[in-house]
């Protein structure tokens, strides 16, 4: 019995018989000494210690839950010593000791059977010991389960003498078993009956357990998936993720990403998984487990949201006289941001071109949304009378009611280039400042010292306006950060110094190579990873002979 150490179990009732019979001997010493027999003080302290010890090893017992007992080893298996707390069960020991109650009349009913028959063959083994378990009923007709731990007690030529041992009410523990089975049972079936995915990995990564919705989700029968690692059915995009994410990953107990799956007849299903790691409560390593949902519909309607957000993009720059332009935006999910646009001859009296570049807070379908709702209100306040520093103020006083308490923003620079006046006006709120390369003077200059809140924060934030004169062969470059906080697969940026060193070489060429040109040295720069933010850009040359 679990606890309850061997030689205890053993040694404790052979201990009580020796004391029992000792201390016969020595009570009959006594009452030979009283006859005048025979007067030996030395045997009348060996009784005293005798009772002592025997007195101290039965409180010891009865204070315990184990039941000691002590059967023949004959055919009949008559009972000769078991230990007072038998009472913990409503029986008394003399209720067995005279044969009124037999351990196999309390044994349950439906266990009866198989007990006799596993002491039998346990008997045809000459086994030496064996431990059983079973149900009992208590005088009261209560149910509990014991621990039956048998020893079999010989002589010196090797006969079976006795058989000995402990019951150990183990109910309790039953109880918890039961529970945890049932509650595994539960959780089985909770994850069979789940709509979404779910695999146990072992340490090497390989598959241990799958439900059927994670079979179902990429084609395959359980069979196939046992033993292989998700890295095996993922895209080529997705394994290379994964390969580069692992030793990370490996020191996160919780991870989320999205990944793509093939499925077994060749169509990609888009994934999202939450994944943690699995440790006792000593700390020790169960598994890797994830859930997976398949977000196939919901990509759907990114999609859609997508292709709604691409169409209000500029199809195609504007024609102006002076003026080369050149502008794209690449989303780093099918839905961004991120949001440029041109206004040529924006509001009354106004010549020339307005270019607006502005970055919405995070990406995604809720971004998209937000940019969707920015440009309207810009395209509108721009078609009325006001200058450019009153557009913004205007556009930042409408976000700022919309989103209120959102925690998202809008960072906007707001560029108008008067090619009569051969004069730049801008304003900046809180977007990367613009630049200036003139190839001339081979420099360049950052529009805009003044950062300035970003739309949609504070209701009444106030904006500056800023003017400077055109100078023939000036390239503008408002951009994004997505360019320069572009990573490689090293974790180092992209970086201004190498968006200017690009600019700079590409200079005598049109507004669209030098845009091709800087999309192509992030794309070489970052090995064609995935771009963790949007990407936009925007190319002004302006030529006064144009």
């Amino acid at each position: 019995m679990a606890g309850i150490d061997r030689k205890f179990r053993k040694g404790q009732v052979d201990e009580l018989e020796h004391l029992r019979v000792r201390l016969a001997e020595c009570e009959a010493e006594l009452e030979e000494y009283k006859a005048g027999r025979k007067g030996a003080c030395v045997e009348v302290e060996q009784l005293r210690e005798a009772r002592e010890k025997l007195e101290l090893a039965n409180l010891i017992v009865e204070n315990s839950l184990a039941v000691l007992f002590r059967r023949k080893a004959d055919d009949k298996f008559g009972l000769v010593y078991v230990s007072e707390n038998v009472s913990q069960w409503g029986y008394s020991a003399e209720d067995f000791l005279n044969g009124t109650v037999f351990f196999e009349g309390i044994a349950h009913e439906d266990d009866r059977e198989l007990v006799g028959a596993e002491i039998q063959r346990y008997q045809a083994l000459d086994a030496e010991e064996y431990t059983q378990e079973y149900r009992i009923r208590t005088a009261d007709g209560e149910v509990r389960w014991v621990s039956d731990e048998t020893l079999v007690v010989r002589d010196e030529k090797g006969r079976r003498l006795f058989n000995q041992g402990i019951l150990m009410d183990i109910t309790r523990r039953k109880k918890a078993e039961e529970a945890l089975v049932a509650s595994e049972s539960k959780f089985r079936r909770t994850i069979e009956g789940a709509g979404e995915g779910y695999f146990l990995m072992g340490e090497d990564l390989t598959i241990k357990e799958v439900n059927d919705a994670y079979c179902r989700m990429i084609g395959y029968e359980r069979d196939a998936l046992m033993g292989r690692r998700p890295h095996d059915f993922a895209t080529l995009e997705y394994q290379r993720f994964l390969v580069d994410k692992k030793k990370k990953f490996l020191k996160q107990d919780q991870r989320r990403f999205e990944g793509s799956m093939i499925h077994k007849d060749g169509h990609v299903v888009p994934v999202l998984v939450n994944a943690n790691t699995l440790r006792d409560e000593e700390g020790l390593f169960l598994g890797h487990v994830a859930f997976v949902a398949d977000l196939t519909q919901q990509k759907k309607a990114v999609e859609l949201a997508g292709e709604v957000q691409k169409s209000l993009l500029p199809k195609k720059a504007p024609t102006v006289s002076g003026l080369d332009v050149a502008g794209a935006s690449v989303a780093s999910e099918i839905a961004g941001g991120d949001y440029f646009d041109y206004l040529e001859g924006a509001g009354v009296g106004r010549p020339g071109l307005t270019v607006v570049v502005g970055d919405i807070s995070g990406h995604g379908v809720d971004a998209a949304l937000l940019m969707t709702t920015a440009r309207g209100f810009l395209r509108m306040r721009a078609s009325q009378p006001g200058t450019p520093v009153q557009v913004v103020t205007s556009m930042n006083q409408h976000l700022a009611e919309d989103l209120d308490g959102s925690g998202r923003f809008m960072t906007l620079f707001y560029l108008t280039l008067d090619t009569q006046k051969k004069r730049a006006t801008w304003v900046r709120a809180g977007h990367d400042p613009a630049m200036i390369y003139c190839p001339v003077h081979d420099a360049f200059t950052e529009l805009g010292a003044e950062a300035g809140l970003p739309v949609g924060v504070m209701d009444e934030s106030v904006y500056t306006e800023h003017t400077n004169d055109l100078l023939p062969g000036e390239i503008f470059a408002i951009g994004t950060d997505g360019i320069w906080e572009s990573r490689n697969r090293s974790g180092e940026m992209f970086g201004k110094k190498r968006f200017k060193a690009v600019v700079r070489r590409l200079s005598a060429l049109s507004a669209q190579d030098i845009l091709d040109g800087v999309f192509k040295a992030v794309e070489v720069f970052t090995e064609g990873a995935k771009a963790e933010d949007d990407i936009t850009l925007v190319i002004v040359k302006y030529d006064q002979e144009g």
